[in-house]
């Protein structure tokens, strides 16, 4: 009797907002097709049924885990199948073949047959997702409670004399609490009035943001110490910071490593640039960009209140360092220090 093992195929994904274009690789890296599917939970079950006609789906590789491909990750997930972060197309291949869906969606095959592309993408399914959503709604009402205590100091600033006075002085929360009683007439002057109504709309609009903000937050905070107490007892890190920190590690941590990787995805481990007889390291500009200001601002903290770390900085900049420079080890030392914090799986 002959006995037929299946082949591992690998599976790379080109993901976009109404279509997904899918290719698939067997194991020397030969093309088995390339084909197209609707976005749907419908269209999603389809690709993967699609992938495993041509024999045993071992990893895929998805460029947007965290964008279009949200959803494709996680039935995938679902199904057991290893799915894999692709976040650059390979540029040779680009300059040679051109630009277009299939050609994207064969060289994510390519990159996590090779090995090019290995990072494990994030899960997606626990608290720390329920941050990032937090996160997103929070960042959004604070700027946007911000505009509108600017419009309302602008309009107390051109308002007719006998309104502006009643405004001129007041704090944030209590000139958005005097908008919101404002009562306006119609029938009298009709600047005072439209001013007034303009002022009270936007004293409310205030004080409800105000009150989505605490909300937010306050859940917020109750995810962060549930997920990991011990981060907010780290000095410079709040229940903002830590968010963030735990976001950009995601639901499922254990696919850092390394203390090494975790400070790459910062953007804060210097990158090599040596060449024949020199030596050196240049700054690191990729990462997760959100993590980097994080662990940047954690770094201002400590230069204002932290003695050993004013301490530290007063050496360096006696031996010449600048504080740019300062500051960049010091996101390093962090980074380090937030990895031991990070919950493990």
């Amino acid at each position: 009797m002959t006995i037929v093992e299946a082949r591992a195929v690998t599976g790379g994904v080109d993901t976009h907002l109404d279509t997904h274009v899918a290719a698939a690789l067997d194991p020397i890296g030969g093309l088995l097709g390339v084909k197209t599917f609707d976005t749907d939970a419908l269209g999603c079950r389809a690709l993967l049924g699609w992938l495993g006609g041509f024999g045993t789906v071992a990893r895929v590789g998805v460029e947007g885990t965290g964008s279009y491909g949200a959803g494709l990750a996680r039935v995938l997930r679902q199904a057991g199948v290893e799915v894999v972060e692709v976040d650059r197309p390979n540029r040779q291949a680009r300059r040679r073949q051109g630009k277009s869906d299939p050609i994207d969606a064969v060289e994510a095959a390519r990159a996590v047959l090779s090995g090019r592309c290995r990072g494990e993408a994030k899960t997606r399914d626990g608290a720390v997702e329920a941050m990032r959503a937090l996160v997103v709604a929070r960042r959004s009402t604070r700027s946007v409670r911000t505009k509108t205590l600017n419009q309302m100091r602008h309009l107390g600033f051109t308002a007719p004399p006998e309104l502006g006075e009643r405004l001129r002085g007041l704090s944030p929360v209590a000139l958005a609490e005097e908008c919101a009683s404002l009562r306006p007439r119609p029938g009298g002057d009709l600047v005072v009035y439209a001013t007034k109504l303009a002022l009270r709309t936007l004293g409310r609009r205030a004080l409800e943001l105000g009150e989505d903000y605490i909300a937010l937050t306050s859940y917020l905070g109750e995810l962060v110490r549930a997920t990991s107490p011990s981060l907010l007892e780290v000095h410079g890190i709040g229940v903002d910071t830590a968010a963030i920190l735990l976001v950009a590690a995601g639901d499922n941590p254990e696919r850092l490593r390394s203390e090494a990787a975790w400070a790459h995805l910062c953007g804060v481990a210097p990158i090599e640039a040596s060449s024949g007889k020199v030596t050196r390291r240049r700054l690191n500009r990729g990462g997760d960009r959100q993590a980097n200001h994080a662990l940047w601002r954690i770094a201002l903290v400590r230069m204002r209140s932290d003695p050993r770390t004013r301490a530290y900085v007063e050496r360096r900049l006696e031996e010449g360092r600048s504080k740019l420079e300062i500051i960049r080890v010091l996101k390093r030392y962090i980074a380090r220090e937030v990895y031991r914090h990070l919950p493990r799986g």
